[in-house]
């Protein structure tokens, strides 16, 4: 049976109160967020189900949410997960060629996982940093100005982190 756990159940009903009697549908979005973080890092229809039981609305408001919202993830993800924007001025930036390099560089294609469970690639409407394409998003992290290089790097630094912390 799908439970949040005592701690995470009090965060979400202290985000319910936030809101006015019958507004529960408010908190939908960081008890989302919760529930990602609790079950493994994606969220699947028991999941979602479980959290419209908890803010007392339909399966498919939860579901319209979690698959509009590219914060979330509908099947698993592996221990880092590039959000790559492709939006125009990271495409005219180059985004394109930087998609197509992480692609190449780590046997995936976009929605994919390594199969050593390390990295997902995904693409993602744009992020608010037009400034700085092309960019992705690594956790809460922008990495901007992207090359392949950069990219390379950031593929480096992260599995030296995954095997540090092993």
């Amino acid at each position: 049976m799908i439970q949040f756990s005592q701690y995470k159940l009090d965060k979400v009903k202290e985000i319910i109160e936030r809101y006015p009697e019958g507004k529960q549908k408010s908190a939908l979005l960081p008890v989302l967020h919760l529930a990602q973080e609790e079950f493994g890092g994606w969220l699947d229809v028991p999941v979602m189900d479980y959290v419209a039981e908890l803010l007392n609305i339909t399966p498919i408001e939860v579901y319209e949410v979690a698959t509009f919202y590219s914060m979330y993830n509908l099947k698993p993800v592996g221990r880092y997960v590039f959000e790559v924007c492709q939006t125009g001025p990271c495409m005219v930036r180059g985004a394109d060629n930087i998609i197509n390099y992480i692609k190449e560089k780590l046997n995936i294609g976009v929605g994919e996982t390594t199969e050593d469970g390390m990295f997902t690639l995904k693409v993602v409407e744009c992020l608010g940093a037009c400034g700085y394409a092309p960019m992705m998003q690594l956790g809460k992290i922008y990495k901007e100005h992207l090359t392949p290089e950069k990219v390379d790097q950031i593929i480096s630094e992260c599995r030296n982190f995954a095997a540090s912390n092993n």
